[in-house]
């Protein structure tokens, strides 16, 4: 048993308390390497920014659970060495989809985890739920819990069609469960195809897809329900088109990638919604820097050379995240 608090990791009770009364929202990324890792570190440290490190399922498979641990650790005293004096890094299981695997990760030293029971009947999800609350909570990890349905493919998580959250069943959810925050669905979508051409509107000048809006009366009802409970909004990666183009241009095929208006994501992070995760906005600024440096110079094969302009692309890209769209900055 590795306990998250020796290894320098905070949970998210007291920043999402913050982030909820101060009007922004705590950014989680998903990171899968040591490139995104070093990205989120920097720029969360010099924007002075609190942050989640999001680890889905396929990622600790691909990383590892013992690297996993030593990289969180090293993530801190990295941000120290920064200049951060006291760092708000969060280790977090993204869409754990059993028991087993939230409590080996609380075991591992994460000091928060998800526990996705979404596609299970209503009681079920509850079942689930508390019996992970009641495993975390012993050693003061959180626990996120989903209720509703998101669309869209990411890693393990894949759904057809999504299911908004019914404001009327939060309340007995989330005192049933005993969750500390709420994933909800009110349009959002995993993936870079977030939307089908079908559900969108073009841009007459540009020939861009426009997405349908997010449905902000169904989070204003649940926030009238649940006043000041933690919200998470899931899927919320904008798909930068600059970073599409790229990809398109070195040889990609990424027709109709769209993605969550970042202004919706500004407006949403000045409510109740105190984690917004993003994940597909990283990969493609990722993809973007290789594809690049590798049809401009074909023939280098130095992984520094690449992977290195991929980070400074991932580093641009969270810094832009925090400032222009959660806000989080200075909040740590």
């Amino acid at each position: 048993m590795v306990s998250y608090k020796e290894l320098g990791l905070v949970n998210t009770r007291e920043m999402f308390a913050k982030a909820i009364k101060g009007g922004y929202a705590i950014p989680a990324f998903n990171f899968n390497n040591m490139e995104q890792l070093q990205a989120i570190i920097k720029a969360a440290a010099e924007t002075k920014s609190p942050v989640i490190l999001q680890v889905s399922k396929g990622a600790r498979n691909y990383a590892n659970q013992t690297l996993l641990r030593y990289m969180a650790q090293g993530a801190v005293e990295y941000a120290k060495e920064l200049g951060w004096e006291k760092p708000q890094i969060v280790l977090h299981l993204d869409h754990g989809d059993s028991f087993e695997l939230c409590k080996s990760c609380v075991d591992f030293g994460f000091s928060s985890v998800m526990i996705d029971a979404s596609a299970l009947p209503y009681e079920e999800n509850i079942a689930l739920t508390k019996k992970v609350v009641e495993y975390a909570h012993q050693f003061d990890v959180t626990v996120e819990a989903e209720l509703g349905v998101l669309a869209g493919v990411e890693d393990e998580v894949s759904s057809a069609v999504s299911h908004y959250t019914k404001p009327e069943e939060v309340v007995d959810f989330a005192t049933r469960t005993g969750c500390d925050s709420l994933a909800i669905s009110i349009g959002t979508s995993h993936g870079a195809y977030k939307f089908t051409p079908e559900q969108c509107t073009r841009d007459p000048k540009t020939g861009k897809l426009v997405p349908p809006p997010l449905a902000f009366d169904v989070l204003d009802a649940i926030m009238e329900q649940l006043p000041g409970f933690p919200i998470v909004l899931h899927g919320s990666s904008s798909v930068p088109q600059e970073y599409v183009d790229i990809i398109n241009h070195f040889g990609g095929k990424l027709p109709d990638a769209v993605g969550i208006p970042e202004e919706q994501l500004r407006k949403a992070s000045e409510s109740a919604v105190c984690k917004i995760n993003i994940d597909s906005d990283s990969r493609l600024a990722f993809t973007a820097a290789v594809r690049k440096v590798l049809a401009e110079k074909p023939g280098e094969f130095d992984p520094r050379k690449y992977c290195g302009v991929a980070r400074d692309y991932m580093e641009d890209l969270y810094k832009h995240k925090i400032i222009d769209v959660l806000g989080s900055d200075g909040k740590a």
